[in-house]
């Protein structure tokens, strides 16, 4: 599962896209007025810094009290904030400041004034300090509209600490404006999660409505967009199913409705037949061989066929939810006894009964689901067969197991599905191929279930667990 719902991630996205414009803006904002400011500053140094120097006329050899003294007048006339000036001619190092020499000039900054007859700037920080540095080199007049250097270089150092300040200011407005930016973004990013999340769960309520049974859900159409044609697709799948769903429950019915019609429509003639047959049976010895051994063949098959048939009409009964349950209290133990000795298994069954294990059960519908797991094991598997009885946590829990083969991984799943029968080879059985699956719906009906699995030695393993109390607590039930 996600950690973060639909609606918060939309919201989240939704923020992220206005945090980087916030933050593209803000910073392309900044960087264009930072350059300005700078700029600004910069210029106005840089050019009125060349202009005071350019009036300089130093006389050769250069007398260092006289170019102090121009020093300071220049310094007198910095701008746009105060300037210190260093000047440097060969060793010699004079100042208007108290230190002759500037830590802050770089070699770089000498080398590109050298190379430069209007000299160069450069911007430096020490100690956290921001310095703008000019040099200009002092020329000296050779000729009309002709010059050349006279060997001396002014510099001139200059704090920027309020134009440092005034790109901080523009930081802290550019941070202190994105955060209301991203509160009043949460607003239509809201608006829009609640605009894009209102069809999605509509889909998820029809959806969940559908899986409950309620195929006529639909979803209402609005708008165009990409999440209308979604509205649209669903509630044509959804009309699609339902008519799908109505035609395989209208053919269910119909199957239904058919199967319980023809058991209805042979029990009276399999009664007259079988009525017919058990006479046949008890004059069979005085027949001759051909005959007695086609008396006995018919009576065979029309006994296999009143089997199937009371199944068909049992299975009918489930598939109506008409199978009743009707309940009572009694001794599991003994009812299992009783199940195995009216069927003559006592001697071929092996059984695990404590005695004292009392449950609420229909006698009837448990015998059936007794017998009906002993005679497959009997069939299908080989002897001895056991049958366990116990209580685990509040359920009845009855095992049947016998010593054969077991049952294939891949028949498994299988087992209780009407009619399926492991060998495709076997067409003809002793059973109606109804057995397995009447017992699922009998124990169903009283509110258990049943699985069946290979034991660790091998040979089948089929486990009932029912409620000792019965489903619900209740005396009878339908089902």
């Amino acid at each position: 599962m996600a950690p973060f719902g639909l609606r918060t991630r939309l919201v989240l996205a939704f923020l992220l896209v206005a945090a980087v414009s916030a933050g593209t803006t803000a910073t392309l904002t900044y960087r264009e007025a930072r350059s300005a400011v700078l700029a600004s500053a910069q210029d106005t140094a840089v050019a009125s810094f060349r202009e005071q120097v350019q009036t300089l006329a130093p006389e050769l050899p250069i007398d260092p009290v006289l170019l102090r003294e121009y020093l300071f007048v220049i310094a007198s006339k910095s701008k746009p904030h105060p300037w210190v000036v260093f000047a440097e001619y060969g060793s010699l190092r004079v100042s208007s400041g108290t230190n002759p020499a500037s830590t802050v000039i770089t070699p770089d900054l000498r080398r590109m004034t050298l190379a430069r007859s209007r000299g160069s700037f450069q911007r430096v920080v020490s100690d956290g300090v921001p310095y703008l540095t000019v040099g200009v080199p002092v020329l000296v007049r050779t000729g009309p509209g002709s010059s050349m250097p006279s060997g001396l270089v002014l510099f001139a150092v200059m704090r920027m600490t309020d134009e440092e300040a005034n790109v901080d200011a523009l930081v802290t407005a550019a941070r202190d404006g994105a955060l209301p930016g991203l509160a009043v973004a949460l607003i239509p990013a809201l608006i829009a999660a609640r605009g894009v999340l209102r069809p999605v769960r509509q889909l998820r309520r029809a959806a969940r409505s559908m899986g409950s049974g309620r195929l006529d859900t639909r979803i209402p159409v609005r708008g165009s967009d990409e999440l209308a044609d979604l509205a649209r697709t669903f509630n044509e799948s959804a009309g699609q199913l339902e008519r799908s769903v109505d035609e395989l429950q209208q053919a269910e019915a119909r199957a239904r409705r058919f199967a319980s019609d023809v058991s209805h429509e042979l029990r009276t003639p399999l009664a007259g037949m079988l009525a017919v047959t058990e006479v046949l049976d008890e004059d069979a010895d005085g027949l001759d061989p051909d005959t007695a051994r086609a008396v006995r063949l018919i009576s065979a098959e029309t006994g296999k066929l009143a089997v199937l048939v009371e199944d068909l009409m049992e299975i009918s009964r489930f598939d109506a939810r008409a199978a009743e349950l009707n309940t009572d209290e009694v001794d599991v133990g003994e009812t299992v006894r009783k199940t195995l000795d009216h069927r003559r298994w006592g001697e071929r069954v092996r059984t695990d009964l404590p005695d004292g294990i009392r449950a609420r059960l229909d006698p009837r519908r448990f015998d059936v689901v007794v017998a009906n797991l002993v005679g497959n094991a009997l069939r299908h598997g080989s002897e001895p067969v056991t049958v366990r009885l116990s209580v685990q946590g509040g359920l009845l829990v009855v095992e049947v197991a016998d010593s054969g083969p077991g049952i294939r991984p891949e028949v498994l799943p299988y087992i209780f599905e009407r009619f399926y029968k492991a060998d495709a080879a076997r067409t003809r059985s002793t059973g109606s191929g109804l057995g397995l699956a009447i017992t699922q719906e009998n124990v169903r009906l009283h509110g258990g279930t049943i699985r069946a699995a290979n034991g660790p030695d091998g040979g089948a393993v089929l486990t009932v667990e029912i409620p000792l109390h019965g489903p619900h607590d209740s005396q009878e039930a339908t089902a």
